[in-house]
């Protein structure tokens, strides 16, 4: 059982992480001052720095806890899959749901994701590609699955195959949200499952 104090304290990170990527998303991360992000989460400046050295701590921890949930969300889309008998296939296009109605209810994260992803001389490149590497490792372990149940082909290379079809949620996803938001969850992920499947050749 967590403790109060505790339960307070993931409340507060809560907020300031909400607060950090919604005014970085906004204004970028060396224009954000961290008097504005405790402003924005409603609380004192102090409570920032209880909660982490520095502001590029936050930011990192934020990364690593925004990516966690996304991998989590992705983790159980396959683990659903497998308990109610699908393939492996059926547990990608899982997947990709997952990782669509992730981006739906945090694109302010994924944008700032994204964008960082191509930055190389920042303090929490490290994290970034530790916490990318746990998200695409579980798509890895499905592809990997369905190789050896030869429900996939032998001659996919697993961690390129992964990365591509995490970047495909991620960018699709994000054209999705700023061009076409008026379109249908179930329409985005549709046009995805049928690349996932192969059927966009005409043949």
């Amino acid at each position: 059982m967590e403790s109060s104090s505790s339960t307070r304290r993931q409340a507060t990170r809560q907020k300031l992480y909400e607060a950090a990527v919604t005014l970085i998303a906004e204004k970028g991360f060396s224009t954000t001052t961290v008097d504005e992000i405790a402003e924005r989460a409603g609380v004192a400046k102090g409570t920032v720095y209880y909660n982490f050295k520095s502001k590029t701590e936050l930011f990192e921890e934020l990364l690593r806890h925004g990516v966690g949930l996304l991998t989590a969300s992705l983790r159980s889309a396959a683990e659903e899959t497998a308990a109610r008998g699908g393939t492996r296939v059926d547990a990608l296009d899982a997947m990709i749901r997952a990782g669509l109605t992730f981006i739906d209810r945090y694109p302010a994260f994924t944008q700032l994701y994204v964008a960082e992803l191509w930055r190389t001389n920042r303090a929490w490149q490290a994290t970034l590609l530790v916490v990318r590497q746990e998200a695409v490792a579980v798509v890895e372990d499905v592809l990997r699955e369905g190789v050896a149940n030869g429900e996939l082909s032998q001659e996919i290379d697993i961690p390129l195959t992964a990365a591509a079809l995490v970047g495909m949620v991620l960018v699709a996803a994000l054209d999705w949200k700023a061009f076409q938001p008026e379109r249908p969850m179930d329409d985005v992920h549709s046009a995805l499952s049928l690349l996932l499947h192969g059927r966009v050749s005409g043949r």
